[in-house]
């Protein structure tokens, strides 16, 4: 496999301003001062990532009451994400990433193992991102299921 970007903790998030599924621009900047969880996911509306962000909406409010707003990440198209976030009830902010170049930059895009092959594709990562921007947790190759609840267990949240 090749070398590519790990984010670390101490690192500063890379910033980026993407269209969420209203086809509005969200900008990482704007959240400067709040505790930001970015989760990259690989594909709208199929089961791990259906549960995942299932998973986020459901536990939204008890982040949010920790003081941590949820940005979910994936190459899908605002109208996919739209449909999804609707025909789910999903109550967290879906962005889309269609070029793929904030998944690359954040290092959730790359070479990763799918059934005992190496392929190319979405690495399902998930970052902490403290209130000055830096990173303050970052998670690759996380599970779809439970990946919530262990995340909230970590951050001392609930």
């Amino acid at each position: 496999m090749t070398e590519q970007i790990r984010l670390q903790v101490g690192d500063p998030a890379p910033d980026f301003t993407l269209t969420n599924s209203d086809g509005k621009q969200v900008n990482l900047a704007d959240y400067r001062g709040t505790s930001v969880i970015v989760y990259f996911y690989p594909k709208a509306a199929t089961p791990g990532c259906t549960k995942q962000a299932c998973d986020f909406s459901e536990n939204l409010t008890v982040l949010g009451d920790a003081g941590y707003e949820v940005l979910g990440i994936s190459p899908d198209s605002p109208e996919k994400l739209a449909r999804f976030a609707e025909d789910e009830q999903l109550r967290i902010t879906l962005l889309s990433d269609p070029g793929k170049d904030v998944l690359t930059e954040w290092g959730a895009f790359g070479e990763k193992q799918n059934y005992g092959k190496v392929v190319q594709g979405v690495i399902r990562s998930t970052f902490v991102v403290d209130p000055d921007g830096k990173i303050a947790e970052a998670r690759y190759n996380v599970k779809a299921t439970g990946h919530v609840a262990k995340l909230i267990k970590d951050l001392k949240i609930g």
